[in-house]
């Protein structure tokens, strides 16, 4: 729930993430739902693969338009946000502690903007009184340009490999 008393604090223009209470740490999310995208690595040594906190030379992230079982796609949220990551293990929780490892985040994610000192864009929700409008208006949100991970064969995840969640604007 957008709260417009802590958006007027511009808390994050004072504050580094990882000094950030709880509610400001979830108001930097600015609710794209691309974080619920099904990803993958693209590496030159296709015969071993291991789980990793960093991409490694010769190595891609690729998103698909794929997303979670669980995203409603009129909001970009998630149905079962309280529980997430029981209803699917996979699911990353970002957080301050993993948050050097935010390779696999859009460059468009407001977490990682702030880490990398970019600053939140100007379609975010905390500089829009709460309103998503402009982002998806930009095209930075996943509404409309998903199909459910649920109705879509493991094989063929090669068909959705998308180019705009790379997409970032100012």
């Amino acid at each position: 729930m957008f709260d417009q008393q802590l958006a007027n604090t511009q808390f994050w223009l004072e504050k580094s993430l990882s000094d950030m209470n709880q509610n400001e740490w979830e108001a930097i999310c600015d609710g794209c739902g691309k974080c619920c995208l099904n990803t993958f690595i693209d590496s030159e040594d296709e015969d071993e693969f291991t789980a990793t906190d960093q991409l490694r030379e010769g190595e891609q992230l690729i998103f698909t338009n794929i997303v979670c079982q669980y995203l409603d796609n009129n909001t970009c949220g998630c149905s079962e946000y309280e529980n997430r990551q029981t209803l699917v293990p996979s699911c990353v929780k970002l957080t301050k502690e993993n948050l050097k490892d935010i390779f696999f985040m859009p460059q468009s994610c407001s977490y990682r903007r702030l880490h990398e000192g970019r600053g939140l864009a100007s379609w975010h929700p905390l500089l829009n009184n709460g309103d998503k409008t402009k982002m998806h208006q930009q095209g930075i949100s996943v509404k409309d340009k998903t199909v459910k991970d649920c109705d879509v064969k493991l094989d063929d995840f090669d068909l959705y490999i998308a180019e705009w969640p790379t997409k970032d604007s100012d």
